[in-house]
């Protein structure tokens, strides 16, 4: 190794390293460079401009600022996904042999508590989907946008990726997630026909609008809807509906998956439909139906209490 290895060069020769080489899409790299422009400020403040001259006492002190200090401290789960991102550009650095030890790696995260995913009932559901009922354009597209997002447990980022050519059959879409990896999802016949709508009135004339694009779901000027596009029509739809709890796009993933466990359905089979990776992931959703189970018990049985 030859002169010193300087904060911002090295990170910005990560971040081309997991855009370029691993092939993390735009979001990831977005919030990996937001953690260690963190970082980067930390070891700032603390006058270090050299990577080799940071100890690992060094960064578990960073982890306990970050859920400790004066302004704004951060969760658990925050404190945790800085950790992870720090942890790889360290790991990064001696790999390009840019420091002669991996400080990082020996730093754990602070414990997290079990945070169960957040859905509402299947009644909440259909007031919401009801809440985009109309034929104008918009509403036929807020209408396709949630009825799949409910029908598939998709992230909301893999709908508003779609293209028109992703719809395959009458009834399965294919979906792109994390890591580009595809899966086939089946959708039901209340968003099949939610979207042949949008798709016969509603999105003919949205494309006129704007330069031509293989898109599904299209703004008001042809363009692509945008993850936090849908993100504001879901929570207008859940104030009109009135549901009196926060949605969000993830809301409906997590509802997705709650309803199918407790109606019966497998859980590798409903791991496989949200492209988890580990079924690990996936079983945290049979936590909720177990309280729900639990709560029906104690109210019914007569010999509960």
């Amino acid at each position: 190794m030859t002169g010193p290895a300087l904060v911002e060069p090295a990170v910005h020769s990560y971040l081309r390293h997991v855009s370029i080489e691993r092939g993390l899409s735009a979001n990831t790299v977005a919030a990996y460079r937001r953690d260690l422009v963190i970082y980067a400020g930390w070891l700032m403040d603390a006058e270090i401009t050299d990577l080799r001259a940071v100890t690992g006492p060094q960064v578990s002190a960073f982890v306990q600022h970050l859920g400790s200090r004066t302004e704004s401290p951060l969760t658990a789960a925050s404190v945790a996904r800085i950790l992870s991102t720090v942890r790889g550009f360290h790991r990064f650095l001696l790999e390009e042999s840019l420091v002669d030890v991996d400080v990082a790696h020996e730093t754990k995260p602070p414990k997290l508590g079990l945070r169960l995913p957040k859905a509402i009932s299947i009644e909440q559901v259909t007031a919401l989907l009801a809440a985009t009922d109309g034929e104008e354009l918009q509403q036929l597209r807020d209408k396709a946008l949630l009825e799949l997002l409910y029908a598939t447990g998709a992230r909301v980022s893999e709908v508003v990726n779609l293209n028109v050519d992703d719809m395959l059959e009458e009834d399965v879409v294919r979906l792109t997630g994390k890591g580009n990896k595809q899966r086939i999802v089946p959708v039901g016949s209340f968003a099949r026909a939610a979207v042949d709508a949008y798709l016969v009135r509603a999105r003919p004339v949205l494309s006129g609008r704007g330069k031509a694009t293989p898109a599904l779901f299209l703004g008001v000027r042809g363009h692509r809807v945008s993850r936090q596009n849908a993100w504001l029509i879901i929570r207008a739809a859940a104030e009109r509906a009135e549901l009196g709890v926060e949605v969000s796009p993830h809301t409906l993933r997590h509802s997705f998956a709650t309803h199918l466990l407790s109606g019966g359905a497998d859980v590798r089979v409903v791991q496989e439909l949200l492209g988890h990776s580990s079924v690990a992931t996936t079983q945290i959703y049979t936590l909720v139906t177990i309280d729900t189970l639990r709560d029906v018990y104690t109210t019914a049985h007569p010999r509960a209490r």
